[in-house]
């Protein structure tokens, strides 16, 4: 009862400031839920709020994901490229030779930050006032990998339809974490499964 009633006082406290007092409530003082009081509002591209958790998703080319993250509020997609570089780096030993992102993530500051590791071709699904050139060594390249870059949302659906990404159900927020890593390590077991069916085929 001491938990919900402090939850509870919460929510009158915003409501007052925002609806009597007409504050401007900071989004980190709000509470959305008393259930997961951890959920953050989510608000992307034209599309209504959304409650949960921001996540970042990284695959390659065998149609694995290859790095998850569960976001802490709602950033940027600008403010995301160094970090899943040095995640990268830290993985693998090496930059990627080639890399694509959705256009959420275009900028001329990221494109440079690619580069100057050692990104051969950094390209973006919406240019965004960047050039082709810039992006990667001919327009074939820009292409074919823009779009590859659209494979990552059959996976993501995969994730959802399959393996219970549109909702999670389980309580608190390291069993969200712990809900979301299972989903992507089963769902990366079942494409490596299928990988190996194929090739014993062959």
């Amino acid at each position: 009862m001491r938990h919900y009633i402090a939850l509870v006082w919460r929510v009158i406290d915003q409501t007052e400031r925002r609806v009597l007092r007409a504050e401007t409530v900071p989004v980190a003082d709000k509470l959305f839920s008393l259930f997961e009081p951890h959920s953050d509002l989510i608000i992307k591209g034209g599309r209504g709020p959304e409650f949960g958790h921001k996540l970042f998703l990284a695959g390659g080319k065998s149609g694995m994901v290859t790095d998850v993250r569960d976001l802490d509020g709602n950033p940027a997609d600008t403010t995301l490229v160094e970090d899943w570089l040095d995640r990268h780096v830290e993985q693998y030993g090496e930059p990627p030779d080639r890399t694509a992102f959705d256009g959420g993530f275009a900028s001329q500051a990221n494109l440079a930050l690619l580069k100057e590791a050692g990104v051969r071709d950094a390209v973006f699904h919406k240019k965004r006032g960047l050039e082709i050139a810039d992006m990667a060594r001919s327009t074939w390249i820009y292409r074919t990998t823009r779009k590859f870059r659209a494979g990552i949302e059959s996976t993501i659906s995969f994730l959802k339809r399959c393996f219970g990404w549109t909702r999670c159900g389980w309580r608190g927020l390291d069993s969200f974490r712990a809900y979301v890593r299972a989903a992507v390590v089963t769902a990366n077991l079942f494409v490596f499964a299928r990988h190996r069916l194929a090739e014993a085929e062959d």
